[in-house]
């Protein structure tokens, strides 16, 4: 990194620099510095924090405020080095539950500045390796119809007779069918009070949704196959397409929608300017490798590992397989790699479109 030209990050208005420190434990240690306004520490003590409540006490200043337990080792960095610095550098005190004890940091200190700095600090510090977290849950929508799942299966076999002779076409990299789904978004929601909270964003979104769907399931079409890339015999994921039957735009102004009201509201990150709705049916890293350890799960590959798929021949014989119709009535708050009593996703929470 340039240090004359730093990285620069803009939270609510307010420039921060980040600067880079190389530590053992963690790849790369977010030092998020305040950049300004010239003559901030002169005003600060009338600022009020833009996130957080400060009381006043006995003894000065205090802020109290709730952080995944999972981020408090990049508050503390290694052996408490990341908090000293932060408390000498602001002159406060900072006060971090015990690993794996969810609750409040809580941060004090002699003047309304320094603990406004401080709080700053580390919400700066968070939001930037959170931002690193994987992904917990999924706005999804279920294609687990059992008429959609029974034609899937049709599809399964007689890409199998036909085509199992076809580079890297094997039965494991093949979609569970009671799996069978449309991604929304993406969501790294990191304790059960961040679920709890995404549910009840989602249920923010009725209203919306209902004037799309006016107050109506969506009847869906599921029809034809496309593929990711642009190599068609060098594939990692062959999905069905998904349309309304009248063929309106409303299933993607639904998604849409609920990406723009997320990404609003900092819990999703806006990769696309529309959603691409697709039902995954084929991915190869579902693929089982039984030559090897354990790697992305049970038996599976990783990204960098996978093995692609000679699609050619399914494309030509398959393209406008008809996987069947069904009414939609839901979209879901789902929780990765988990699995429910239907083996669909287990369900965080939910909006119905009646």
């Amino acid at each position: 990194m340039d240090v004359l030209r730093p990285t620069l990050i803009n939270i609510n208005g307010r420039i921060y620099r980040k600067n880079a420190i190389r530590e053992e434990n963690y790849e790369e240690e977010e030092d998020l510095s305040y950049m300004g306004p010239p003559g901030y520490e002169e005003f600060a003590e009338d600022e009020t924090c833009d996130t957080y409540s400060v009381e006043k006490t006995d003894k000065g200043y205090r802020c109290a405020f709730d952080v995944p337990s999972v981020l408090y080792k990049y508050i503390i960095g290694k052996k408490g080095e990341t908090r000293r610095r932060l408390e000498f550098d602001t002159k406060t005190s900072i006060s971090i539950p015990k690993q794996g004890v969810e609750g409040q940091i809580v941060i004090t200190g002699a003047h309304k500045a320094a603990v406004l700095s401080a709080v700053t600090r580390v919400e700066v510090l968070i939001e930037s390796f959170r931002r690193k977290q994987p992904f917990t849950h999924f706005l999804s929508i279920p294609l687990n119809d059992p008429k959609i799942q029974e034609r899937f299966l049709k599809f399964k076999d007689e890409v199998l007779q036909q085509c199992s002779q076809d580079n890297g076409v094997e039965a494991s990299i093949f979609q569970n069918p009671a799996k069978l789904h449309l991604t929304i978004g993406t969501l790294a929601l990191l304790n059960e009070t961040e679920v709890r909270k995404a549910c009840e964003h989602l249920q923010e979104c009725q209203n919306f949704i209902r004037d799309i769907t006016e107050g109506k399931p969506l009847p869906l079409e599921v029809t034809g196959i496309e593929y990711m890339n642009d190599d068609p015999g060098m594939v990692d994921v062959l999905y069905a397409k998904v349309d309304v039957k009248d063929r309106s735009d409303k299933l993607q102004a639904i998604a849409d929608q609920l990406i723009e009201h997320f990404v609003s509201l900092g819990l999703m990150v806006k990769e696309w300017d529309r959603v691409k709705l697709h039902g995954t049916v084929m991915n190869t890293l579902f693929r089982k490798d039984t030559t090897s350890e354990d790697t992305g799960g049970p038996g599976r590959q990783t990204v960098s590992e996978r093995e692609a798929f000679d699609a050619r021949n399914i494309l030509k014989k398959f393209n406008n397989f008809h996987f069947g119709e069904f009414e939609l009535n839901t979209v879901l708050l789902s929780q990765r790699y988990s699995t429910d009593c239907t083996g669909y996703y287990t369900t965080a929470g939910s909006v119905n479109f009646a």
